[in-house]
């Protein structure tokens, strides 16, 4: 991708970031806990990193200018996801752990109300 970013795809980087409230290293550690049901790794800072969280987590890690196609589509997924499990939050969402740790292993805390740093 070249250095010059289209208005749609700066309007997607703001609301994947909005979205993704978690920064990638809570997110890293989230992923890694028996808590988030993946499995630890010893010395591969991916393996047991699968899935939707995974690719979130790399995108977090670039900058805008080196998103792929790929990386442009998963945070639309990510978005997607995080809004409709929030539209169909539990009635004691709060107290719901699974369905927080849900959102948590694509980079949303419900219970934080603003955008990781």
């Amino acid at each position: 991708m070249s250095d010059r970013i289209e208005p749609q795809t700066d309007l997607l980087w703001q609301e994947f970031h909005r979205i993704v409230n978690m920064t990638s290293e809570e997110l890293r550690a989230w992923l890694l806990t028996d808590a988030s049901g993946e499995d630890a790794f010893d010395a591969d800072p991916d393996l047991g990193v699968a899935g939707l969280g995974r690719s979130v987590l790399h995108i977090l890690g670039k900058r805008k200018v080196d998103l792929t196609g790929d990386d442009i589509e998963v945070m639309r997924r990510t978005i997607d996801y995080v809004e409709d499990r929030l539209a169909d939050a539990p009635r004691d969402a709060v107290a719901d752990d699974e369905w927080r740790h849900e959102l948590m292993s694509v980079g949303h805390d419900p219970l934080r109300s603003t955008a990781a740093g």
